[in-house]
């Protein structure tokens, strides 16, 4: 399935010089959505994990596909004054600037095991984010999967160490 040429380009978005890839049509096609769930439930089985964390906005997506595939609990992980109730907090760096991530102080116990699933990888800093927040509350990041991977960004460089594995449906 050609993935790639059903990303859409949007130049200078949300800043002039940021190409933006929206996975939009992708989500839109119900045969190319289900390829893409079906391919990250297919990378996580064998994993041994409780939940899955994913990030505002379109990660929420695709880790809730998976998460019900899987029968699965499901964090979302939102930016700042977005959850209703008492949360952690850390900031992180973008490609174009920073922000802010939140999570429900309650939404992971100590020792579970959580699953990152975003739609896309870049320089690594919502990822580092999303891992320090999990630790936070003491689980335990055990895999972390992509729809998209820029790999000029250099992102999965941050976690060469890490305890955890990256996969990347597309690398670009």
């Amino acid at each position: 399935m050609d993935l790639k040429g059903m990303i859409r380009h949007v130049r200078d978005f949300p800043r002039p010089g940021i190409d933006f890839l929206d996975i939009t049509p992708v989500l839109l096609d119900g045969e190319a959505f289900r390829y893409v769930t079906d391919s990250f439930v297919k990378e996580l089985r064998g994993v041994e994990f409780d939940i899955v964390a994913s990030l505002e906005a379109r990660g929420f997506i695709l880790g809730a596909s998976v998460a019900y595939a899987l029968n699965k609990g499901f964090v979302p992980i939102r930016k700042k004054n977005k959850l209703p109730w008492k949360t952690v907090s850390v900031s992180y760096e973008l490609e174009y600037g920073s922000d802010v991530f939140e999570m429900h102080a309650d939404s992971v116990k100590p020792g579970q095991k959580i699953v990152i699933i975003d739609d896309l990888l870049a320089t690594g800093g919502t990822l580092e984010a999303s891992v320090k927040l999990i630790e936070t509350l003491g689980g335990e990041v055990v895999g972390s999967v992509f729809f998209i991977e820029l790999e000029d960004l250099r992102g999965r460089e941050k976690f060469s160490g890490a305890n955890f594995d990256i996969f990347s449906l597309i690398k670009s």
